[in-house]
C-alpha cells in the first residue's frame, strides 16, 4: 500500500523525531510509536491535491495522518510539539533533538496547512462550477426540443426537473452539514488542547502540592521544635528575671531575648509558607474543576458530531436514491426519443409516398 503512495505523492520535507501517540484510555499519557528516532516527512498528492504527514517504522505506518485546515500544531515545550487528528481519534507527539528543529517542523505544518486551505476553496470552486453546468445542460435539451412532437414526452421532462432540483437541495443540505460537522470538529480539537493544557498544569500542581506537603510536615517539626525552644528560653528569661541577677546575667538575656525574636520571626515566615501553600491548595481544586468540565463538554462534542455524522450518512444516502432515481428517468427520456425518431421516420415516408401519389 505504501509503495503505491509513494509512486504518485513525492515528499518535499522531512526531519527526524521520536513519535508518541496519547493513550486511548486516559487521554493524558504519551505511548512511544517508536524506539528510536524515525524519519516523518510531508507528501503531497498531486491527483488528489492532498497533503499527508507519513512515517513508516520497519513495516508499518506509524503516522498516516492527511492534513486539514483546522488542524493545528502546537509547541508544548522547547523540544516537544503535538497535534490532534480527529479522523483517527488520536494525538501525535513529536520529540526532536533541537529547538532549531521543532522551529522548522512547525512552520512548515503552517505552511502546508495554509496550502490544504487554498486546495480545498479551489475543490469547492471546482464542484460549484461543475453543478452549475450539470444545471444548464438540461435547459439546453430543453430549448433544443420546443418542437411539437416534443409534448409527448413532457412527463418524464417534468420528473427529470423535479429530480434534479431535489439533488441541488440534498447538495446543498450536505454542504451545509458537513460545514456544520467540520466546525464541530475544530470546536472538539480546541477543547482536546485546552484539556490537554489543564491536564499539564494539572499534573504540575500535583507534583507541587506532593512537595509542598512534605515541606509542611518538615516544617510543622521544625515548627514544633522552635516553639518548644522558645517556651525553654522563656522560662530561663523568667527565672533570670526572678532572680535580679546583673552583669554577666544581664548580658545572657540580653542574647536569649534576640534569640526569642529571631525564632519568632522564624515562626511568622513559616506561617506565611504554609498559608501560601494553602493557597495553592485551592488552586488546585479549581484545575480540578475546569478539567471536569471541559471533559464533560468534550464528551457533549462528541455526541454531537456522532449526530452530525449520522445526518450526512442519511443525506448521502438520499442523494444516491435520488441520483438512481434520475439515471432511470434518463433512459426513459431516451426510449421514448427512439420510439419519437421512428414515428417520425416512418412519417416521413409516408408523405413521401403520398407526395409520389400525387405527381403521378
Amino acid at each position: 500500500m505504501f509503495s503505491h503512495h509513494r509512486e504518485r505523492e513525492q515528499p518535499f520535507f522531512s526531519a527526524r523525531a521520536h513519535v508518541f501517540q496519547i493513550d486511548p484510555s486516559t487521554k493524558r499519557n504519551w505511548i512511544p510509536a517508536s524506539k528510536h528516532a524515525v524519519t516523518v516527512s510531508f507528501f503531497y498528492d498531486a491527483n488528489r491535491n492532498v497533503y499527508r504527514i507519513i512515517s513508516v517504522g520497519g513495516t508499518k505506518a506509524i503516522i498516516n495522518c492527511s492534513i486539514t485546515p483546522s488542524m493545528t500544531f502546537t509547541k508544548t515545550s522547547q523540544k516537544f510539539g503535538q497535534w490532534a487528528d480527529s479522523r483517527a481519534n488520536t494525538v501525535y507527539g513529536l520529540g526532536f533533538a533541537t529547538e532549531q528543529q521543532l522551529h522548522q517542523f512547525s512552520e512548515k505544518f503552517k505552511e502546508v496547512k495554509d496550502a490544504a486551505r487554498l486546495a480545498r476553496d479551489k475543490s469547492q470552486d471546482k464542484e460549484l462550477a461543475n453543478t452549475a453546468l450539470s444545471i444548464a445542460a438540461p435547459q439546453d435539451l430543453s430549448d433544443e426540443l420546443q418542437s411539437p412532437p416534443v409534448m409527448c414526452i413532457n412527463g418524464p421532462e417534468d420528473k427529470l426537473f423535479r429530480s434534479q432540483s431535489a439533488d441541488i437541495t440534498l447538495s446543498s443540505e450536505k454542504e451545509r452539514i458537513k460545514k456544520m460537522l467540520s466546525e464541530g470538529s475544530i470546536c472538539e480539537m480546541n477543547l482536546e488542547a485546552e484539556l490537554f493544557t489543564l491536564q499539564d498544569s494539572n499534573n504540575k500542581l500535583v507534583a507541587a502540592l506532593h512537595e509542598a506537603n512534605a515541606n509542611v510536615e518538615q516544617w510543622k517539626k521544625q515548627l514544633a521544635a522552635y516553639q518548644e525552644e522558645t517556651e525553654r528560653l522563656r522560662d530561663q528569661v523568667s527565672e533570670l528575671e526572678t532572680h535580679g541577677g546583673h552583669g554577666p546575667s544581664d548580658l545572657l538575656k540580653d542574647e536569649l531575648t534576640q534569640s526569642l525574636e529571631e525564632l519568632e520571626a522564624l515562626l511568622k515566615a513559616k506561617d506565611e509558607e504554609i498559608h501560601i501553600l494553602q493557597n495553592k491548595k485551592l488552586e488546585y481544586h479549581e484545575m480540578e474543576r475546569d478539567r471536569d468540565e471541559a471533559m464533560h463538554r468534550l464528551q457533549e462534542m462528541e455526541m454531537r458530531n456522532s449526530d452530525l455524522e449520522r445526518r450526512v450518512q442519511n443525506s448521502e444516502q438520499n442523494l444516491n436514491n435520488s441520483l438512481e432515481e434520475r439515471d432511470r428517468t434518463d433512459n426513459e427520456i431516451q426510449r421514448s426519443i427512439e420510439v419519437l425518431d421512428i414515428k417520425i421516420f416512418d412519417l416521413n415516408d409516408l408523405r413521401q409516398s403520398l407526395v409520389k401519389l400525387i405527381d403521378k
